[in-house]
């Protein structure tokens, strides 16, 4: 269990017909900063991606993810680096618990966006350290949800509850008042590193968290322009299913995975990053 007293959450029944997304203004903005590559630390694991499975291009974090590094790790100690812009928060929350439950210390190293989704995993750890530059946001539940008007209050009733969980887990870490943690998510809250320490949502900024920019240091350059182009996409307004609909069309036959794939040849196989980046600018004027 974990060293704190953290709230378990009950798994959600998810609604009919949803789709996961975040909010575009902070996808874009993730996409336009440095993602490093996974650490070989055999006790580090890595969150550099969109949380929960994309049909569309075979990436992002999942629970069965972390559920096999956590088994790999075993009873030591782990620490965990972010780098997200949230995700699917069903994926999130079962996150959250797994780490929750892990029975060594869980540290938590935010190396760039803990948001959405993304947050929620990071309220898990033992302890949180922030790196310069660094954000933690919080939100309210967000997803698309098509049906009829019993579909959507079906769905209106379990963010109801998912939000509530979420007000649970952010006051047992900080100790804010309740109330005072719904209006934050509310009105979508961005905290800056020392933001985040000073309200209690991290322990510590720690300068010696960063992600380098150095070029070898990087993911590819063909995923890094599909992210980019897909960020955009997103701060124009299409759905992740839009957008991944239009970069299978823009990049190949077969769309160009995410860094979360472990096959670098079928990751970036048929994308050509001069076109791409030619795209990006006439999407900037």
């Amino acid at each position: 269990m974990s060293l704190r007293k953290l709230p378990a959450v009950n798994n959600f029944v998810c609604p009919k017909n949803f789709e996961w997304d975040m909010p575009s203004d902070v996808f874009a903005k993730w996409t336009q900063g440095p993602h490093a590559k996974d650490s070989d630390d055999a006790n580090t694991i890595t969150i550099f991606d969109v949380i929960g499975f994309d049909i569309w291009t075979g990436g992002g974090f999942t629970a069965k993810r972390m559920s096999a590094a956590l088994r790999s790790i075993g009873n030591n100690d782990v620490t965990v680096q972010i780098n997200s812009p949230g995700g699917d928060m069903f994926e999130g929350l079962a996150i959250y618990n797994l780490l929750r439950d892990h029975p060594a210390k869980v540290t938590v190293h935010v190396m760039g966006w803990a948001a959405s989704a993304g947050s929620i995993i990071a309220m898990a750890a033992d302890e949180i350290r922030m790196g310069l530059g660094s954000f933690i946001m919080i939100h309210n539940a967000w997803g698309c949800v098509c049906g009829n008007r019993h579909d959507m209050r079906e769905a209106a009733d379990v963010f109801d509850g998912f939000d509530a969980a979420l007000v649970d887990i952010y006051e047992a870490r900080t100790s804010i008042d309740e109330s005072e943690i719904t209006k934050m998510m509310d009105k979508e809250t961005f905290l800056s590193a020392k933001e985040a320490v000073a309200k209690g949502f991290a322990d510590e900024v720690d300068e010696g968290i960063s992600v380098s920019n150095d070029p070898e240091n990087q993911v590819s350059q063909n995923v890094l322009a599909r992210r980019e182009v897909e960020g955009a996409l997103a701060k124009a307004g299409h759905t992740r299913a839009e957008r991944s609909k239009l970069l299978a069309e823009i990049f190949s036959e077969k769309p160009a995975q995410r860094d979360a794939s472990q096959n670098t040849a079928e990751r970036d196989a048929g994308v050509n990053p001069v076109a791409v980046m030619q795209l990006i600018e006439k999407m900037k004027s």
